[in-house]
């Protein structure tokens, strides 16, 4: 089971992660309310009417449905929290049921045995009652293996068609799930649909991996109905996984947001020893995500550029405050000092560790200029951590849009011509290209909004 190490763990899987779990507890909102009554509704009907084209036949004894549907409601209970969604450890017990059962039930009674497994947590009100929406209307995968039974019946045997029909009943449920999701969480919840589908590799290779083991214990069942019971062992087992999985997930979040304070905090640092620089990093911050966005940066990427941009400056907190106020130009000996401030910064986000260890590398390139001129390591073009770049880019046109001790804001115009001016050799082209438009169009606000003042842009 992957680890979820801070190292590892992906920032758009830990935000959609923390997201679901804040929004278990709520009542539906209005999109969701409307996408799961809807879902809720289409599935009984469907499977409604899978009853009516296809009546049961032989039905088993009244326990063994109970107790298949209270196993599938005891695994519907061991989630593995993926995202925005949950992969639970069903998949043993759905192919006891559609061998067992009439394969045109299977909808009915797997949404039974969710519900069922919900039932404490509705019960105690941990979770609002109108949530059985979402248990209904995500049951929509049990029609993959109940139409592919309902068209090619099997009974439980190591054959070579037997495993041929299951594995087509777990690809129709395969599919289903995709196609089903998708909609669900687009029309809920605004999740595109790459999103969603990187959820599912964690779901389909715990289906992939129960599913076989389901076949032998259907198979034992034909001697014993009572060897309906052998999954529940091994569900335990999963039982402790998940919970380990839990436990890691929790430390990864509360960590996660150790580092997020941690750079909020220092940014107040800063801020309290130099109100310019504090204003700047949160305009800067702006700017930043503006630009990832559109570049459409990696979420890991994102979350690097969202801390860079606090702490781009907190290596000025080990610069003496004479020199960074000087009211007039610096020195040679004073710009040198200065210059210092990457490195400073690199080295007191080492001693924080972690994740601001790694912005710390991004922090020490924020000067570095596209054609080798900057500072401390004088590299050039693509050596430059992308997000170095982005944050260099927007903390130049900050600063130059900022009264300073020393010399009147640029207006936005004459700061986009300097912009442009350097692209190319200060700046990364592609990056200024985008920021001038996001500027131009309005599409990024401020913090505060620099003056207008007519500077020419070699001034």
């Amino acid at each position: 089971m992957p680890e979820a190490s801070p190292q590892a763990f992906d920032p758009l899987s830990e935000r959609l992660l923390a997201e679901a779990r804040e929004r278990e507890t709520r009542v539906l909102s209005r999109a969701e309310r409307i996408t799961y009554w809807s879902s809720s509704a289409a599935f009984v009907a469907a499977a409604l009417a899978l009853l009516l084209v296809a009546p049961a036949e032989g039905l088993p004894e009244t326990w063994v449905v109970g107790l298949l549907v209270l196993s599938y409601a005891v695994a519907s209970r061991l989630e593995f929290e993926v995202g925005s969604t949950i992969a639970i450890a069903t998949q043993l017990i759905v192919v006891e049921m559609v061998f067992v059962l009439p394969p045109s039930q299977l909808p009915i009674w797997i949404a039974v045995g969710g519900l069922l497994g919900q039932l404490p947590e509705y019960a105690l009100r941990v979770v609002p009652v109108e949530r059985m929406l979402v248990v209904v209307g995500s049951s929509w995968f049990a029609f993959g293996p109940a139409l592919v039974f309902t068209v090619f019946p099997a009974d439980a045997s190591l054959t070579g068609r037997t495993v041929s029909i299951l594995a087509l009943a777990l690809a129709a449920q395969f599919g289903i799930d995709i196609v089903s999701s998708t909609l669900r969480e687009r029309a809920a919840l605004r999740v595109p649909p790459r999103q969603v589908l990187s959820q599912f590799p964690l779901a389909f290779a715990i289906d992939l991996t129960l599913a076989p083991l389901g076949l032998l214990a259907a198979l034992a069942a034909l001697h014993d109905q009572w060897a309906l019971l052998l999954p529940l062992p091994l569900l335990f087992m999963v039982g402790l996984s998940t919970r380990e999985r839990q436990r890691r997930l929790d430390q990864a979040l509360e960590l996660s947001g150790a580092y997020r304070g941690t750079a909020f905090l220092l940014g107040d640092v800063v801020e309290a020893e130099d109100a310019y620089t504090g204003a700047h990093s949160r305009d800067v911050l702006q700017l930043v995500l503006a630009v990832c966005d559109e570049l459409e940066v990696d979420a890991r990427s994102r979350l690097d550029a969202e801390f860079a941009a606090l702490l781009h400056d907190v290596g000025k907190l080990s610069i003496p405050a004479e020199i960074l106020n000087k009211p007039g130009p610096l020195s040679p000996e004073e710009r040198a000092i200065v210059n210092t401030h990457t490195i400073a910064g690199q080295r007191l986000l080492q001693r924080v560790g972690g994740r601001l260890a790694e912005v710390g590398r991004i922090v020490r390139s924020c000067h570095e200029h596209w054609d080798g001129n900057g500072y401390p390591d004088r590299l050039t073009g693509p050596e430059i951590p992308l997000v170095a770049r982005i944050v260099g880019c927007c903390d130049a046109f900050s600063a130059m849009t900022t009264d300073r001790s020393y010399r009147r804001a640029l207006s936005i115009r004459a700061a986009l011509e300097e912009l442009e001016a350097c692209a190319g050799s200060q700046f990364d082209p592609d990056v200024v290209r985008v920021l001038t438009e996001l500027i131009r169009s309005g599409s990024v606000g401020l913090e505060r909004q620099p003056q207008l003042v007519a500077i020419p842009a070699s001034a």
